[in-house]
């Protein structure tokens, strides 16, 4: 089954708990967390995840666009995380392993990201270790940006990988997909898919999520 984790980027912040209660039809909520350093651009942090946790059912996807996460990946455990990824690019190899570690150690899923410019095999060395793999479809640090086609190829090959090492490994991807650019991520593997704007400028969210599973 495709799963659709619609991202709380593009909610309405002033009514956030009834921005994520309008998707419950969904699977996941993401939750994109920026610090201005890894990307040019600052979210929410810690205690919004705190704050939301109580309002949905719902997982929570929590993506950390931030330097050196293993910094801060226990507290987002703790405030109601319930799957953690981390960029490769945002650390060395060995502490990317060490963040991976503490949010097993708090009872959680991980993941890996990687960016645009970042080849498929700089999965490779977690891949072994982590329940998510997500693959960004744009530049990471703003909502509303176009997709890339481009990067499916890479998104193929992650599948491959995942089938041949972790066939229990979720394949994540995120930016710019809508009812039509839902159908190609699919065919190139992915099963769980990010929409922020898709999501929160429909007329009918519950039918966009329907059209988003393909």
């Amino acid at each position: 089954m495709i799963k659709i984790a619609p991202s709380i980027l593009s909610a309405d912040f002033a009514n956030l708990g009834r921005d994520i209660q309008r998707i419950e039809t969904a699977d996941y909520v993401h939750v994109d967390v920026m610090d201005g350093l890894f990307v040019p651009n600052i979210s929410i942090g810690i205690p919004v995840v705190k704050s939301i946790r109580p309002v949905t059912d719902l997982p929570l996807d929590v993506h950390l666009m931030i330097d050196r996460p293993e910094r801060y990946v226990e507290q987002f455990c703790d405030a109601g995380g319930d799957i953690v990824t981390c960029h490769v690019e945002a650390d060395t190899e060995e502490n990317i392993h060490l963040a991976l570690r503490k949010i097993h150690d708090k009872g959680k899923k991980a993941g890996v990201v990687v960016k645009p410019g970042t080849p498929s095999s700089a999965v490779l060395p977690f891949i072994g270790e982590v329940e998510m793999i997500l693959v960004m479809t744009v530049e990471p640090g703003f909502g509303g940006q176009k997709f890339m086609a481009d990067m499916m190829p890479k998104v193929q090959q992650i599948r491959s990988y995942i089938d041949a090492m972790n066939p229990a490994c979720e394949l994540e991807v995120d930016g710019g997909v809508d009812p039509d650019t839902c159908k190609i991520c699919i065919a190139s593997g992915a099963n769980v898919l990010v929409a922020g704007s898709s999501v929160y400028k429909a007329e009918d969210i519950p039918a966009r999520i329907r059209a988003l599973r393909g």
